[in-house]
C-alpha cells in the first residue's frame, strides 16, 4: 500500500546506513569549530578522552553560567549615570516669577477673611490647602449674596499689579527692561508676573555676574493679606524655571523680605532619564496645554479633565478650554473634588506606570541665594530724595533682587544603560570563545547538526511504525521467512 511505499522511499533515499551515519559524526568533529570536540572522538587512549571530555563539559559548564549571569543582569535593566559639565559662550537665561507676599489691594477688601478663604479654595487645586470648619458659615453667606462675584476679574483688578510705581528699576544684561516685559500668570499667590515668559525674545547672557536687576516697591499700606489665616510675611518671593514651564512656588519659591538686597547665582542642570524599563519616563506622553512635557502641567491637566467631567467647569487657574467655574462650583464641587482626586490617587506623578511620570529631559535651575541690607545710610538717603519717601518707608517696602548665573556653564546628568543589547551580544561571544573557541558560526554548525540527528530519528521511528493491516488476502501478505531475513540485514 502507500504506507509501504512510503517505507521503501525513505529507507532508500533519506536514512542513511550505519556507517555513514558514523562517517558524518566523525566529519562533524573533525571539522567543527566547537574546539576540544575532535580531541575526544579521535583520541585512542580512553584515559585522554576522558580528560578532554572532563574539559570539553567543563568549558561548557562555565560558559552556560557566565551566558545566564549575563542575561539575569541585562534582564534586571541596570543603568549608570553620568555628568558632563559643558562650558559654553553663551547661555539661556530662565524664567522668573515674582509675586508680592501681600497680594489683595486694602481698599478693595470689604471682607478681608472670606476674601482669601475664596482665593484659597480656589489655589487649592495648586497646593494642598484645608479649610477649617468654623469658616463655613460665613463663607456661604457670603456665598449667597453675592452669586456673580468673579474671584478671577477681582485677583485681576485689585491684587498685586506690575507698573512704574512698584518696579522701580529693571535692568537685564545692561539693557533697561520694563512692566509689559513681564508676562502676567496667576498662582495661589493671586497676580504673579513671569520675565523672560515662553522664551519669546530669546535672551541670553555671555559673561557670568551680570543677568536681571530688579528694584521692588511692595507697597505695604496698600496691599494687605490676611494673618489670622497664617500671612504674616511682606516682601517678595519668586521662583526661577524654564521658559517652557508654568511656574511652581509649591516648596520652590525663594523669599526676599522687605528692606533686603538678594543675590541670586544660578546653574542650569539638565537631566536625561531612560526610558521603562531602565528608566522611569516614557517618551511618548504630550501634553495638550504645554509645549513641554514636565510634571506639573501633566498634573494641572489631569486635574482639569477630571474636574471638568465631575463638575461641569474648568477652574481659570488649571489649563483648558472649558466652560469657566463659578464660586458656588468652586465651593461645592471643584474644593471636593479636588480633595478626592488627593485622597484616591487618581493624578499621581512619579513612576512609569502613574499617571504622570517622570520626564525623559528636564532643566533645573540650582540656586544659591545671600542676603544683605538694602544698603547704607547714604543709599537710603539717596532713595528717599528719589521717591519721596521717608527713610522708614524704604527700609520696610524697597527689595532689591540681582539673578546671575555663577559661570558659563551647564552640567548633563545622564542617566545611560549600563548593558546594551550589542554588548550583552559581545559579552555572551567573549565567553564563548574564550572557553569554547566558539563563535556565531559554531552555533549554526551546532543547529545543523542536532536539526539532521533529529531529522534522522523521526524517519527512524516512522520506519518502526505498525504496519496497516491488510484485510484482502492474509496468505499472500504474509512475508516468507527468506523476505524476513532479508528486511532484517537492510535495516
Amino acid at each position: 500500500g502507500i504506507l509501504q511505499k512510503m517505507r521503501l522511499r525513505l529507507v532508500k533515499k533519506l536514512l542513511p546506513q550505519l556507517e555513514d551515519r558514523r562517517k558524518y559524526i566523525e566529519g562533524f568533529a573533525s571539522s567543527t569549530s566547537f574546539h576540544g570536540v575532535h580531541n575526544i572522538v579521535h583520541t585512542q587512549s580512553k584515559a585522554r578522552r576522558a580528560l578532554w571530555l572532563l574539559i570539553v563539559a567543563g568549558c561548557l559548564a562555565i560558559v552556560i553560567w557566565q551566558i545566564c549571569g549575563r542575561f539575569v543582569y541585562y534582564f534586571s535593566w541596570p543603568t549608570t549615570t553620568t555628568v558632563v559639565v559643558q562650558y559654553v559662550e553663551n547661555i539661556k537665561f530662565p524664567a522668573v516669577t515674582f509675586c508680592n507676599l501681600n497680594r489683595f489691594q486694602a481698599h478693595a477688601v470689604s471682607n478681608l477673611k472670606v476674601i482669601f478663604l475664596i482665593w484659597n479654595i480656589v489655589s487649592a487645586i495648586l497646593q494642598k490647602f484645608a479649610m477649617e470648619d468654623k469658616y463655613s458659615q460665613e463663607l456661604n453667606d457670603f456665598l449667597l449674596g453675592n452669586q456673580n462675584f468673579s474671584i478671577k476679574e477681582f485677583t485681576r483688578k485689585n491684587g498685586f499689579y506690575l507698573n512704574s510705581s512698584t518696579l522701580l528699576e529693571c535692568d537685564f544684561f545692561g539693557k533697561p527692561c520694563y512692566p509689559q516685559d513681564f508676562e502676567h500668570v496667576f498662582t495661589e499667590y493671586g497676580n504673579c508676573f513671569t520675565f523672560n515668559h515662553n522664551d519669546l525674545s530669546a535672551r541670553r547672557v555671555s559673561l557670568s555676574g551680570r543677568g536681571l536687576h530688579l528694584l521692588f516697591d511692595v507697597q505695604q499700606d496698600k496691599f494687605t493679606d490676611e494673618p489670622t489665616l497664617g500671612y504674616t510675611d511682606a516682601g517678595i518671593t519668586f521662583v526661577i524655571h524654564s521658559p517652557q514651564e508654568l511656574p511652581r512656588f509649591d516648596g520652590l519659591g525663594l523669599l526676599t523680605p522687605v528692606g533686603m538686597h538678594a543675590q541670586v547665582a544660578i546653574r542650569q542642570l539638565k537631566s536625561i532619564i531612560q526610558e521603562y524599563p531602565w528608566g522611569e519616563c516614557k517618551p511618548d506622553i504630550k501634553l495638550q496645554y504645554h509645549k513641554i512635557y514636565n510634571t506639573n502641567g501633566c498634573l494641572l491637566e489631569c486635574k482639569a479633565r477630571y474636574i471638568q467631567d465631575w463638575c461641569g467647569c474648568l477652574p481659570f487657574i488649571l489649563p483648558g478650554n472649558g466652560t469657566e467655574c463659578d464660586l458656588l462650583k468652586f465651593y461645592k464641587c471643584v474644593y471636593p473634588a479636588v480633595y478626592d482626586i488627593e485622597i484616591k490617587g487618581l493624578c499621581t506623578v512619579g513612576t512609569h506606570n502613574s499617571t504622570c511620570p517622570a520626564p525623559c529631559e528636564e532643566t533645573d535651575y540650582p540656586t544659591t541665594i545671600t542676603y544683605s541690607n538694602l544698603g547704607g545710610e547714604k543709599a537710603i538717603k539717596y532713595f528717599s530724595a528719589k521717591l519721596k519717601k521717608s527713610p522708614e518707608y524704604i527700609r520696610q517696602n524697597l527689595v532689591r533682587i540681582e539673578i546671575k548665573y555663577h559661570d558659563l556653564s551647564y552640567k548633563i546628568t545622564q542617566q545611560q544603560k549600563a548593558l546594551t543589547i550589542s554588548e550583552l551580544f559581545s559579552e555572551v561571544g567573549g565567553q564563548l570563545g574564550l572557553f569554547c573557541g566558539a563563535s556565531m558560526i559554531t552555533i549554526i554548525e551546532l543547529l545543523e547538526y542536532i536539526f539532521t540527528n533529529f531529522c534522522w530519528m523521526c524517519i527512524f521511528l516512522l520506519l518502526k511504525a505498525p504496519e496497516m493491516p491488510q484485510w484482502n488476502n492474509p496468505s499472500q501478505n504474509q512475508p516468507t521467512q527468506k523476505e524476513k531475513k532479508r528486511g532484517i540485514q537492510e535495516c
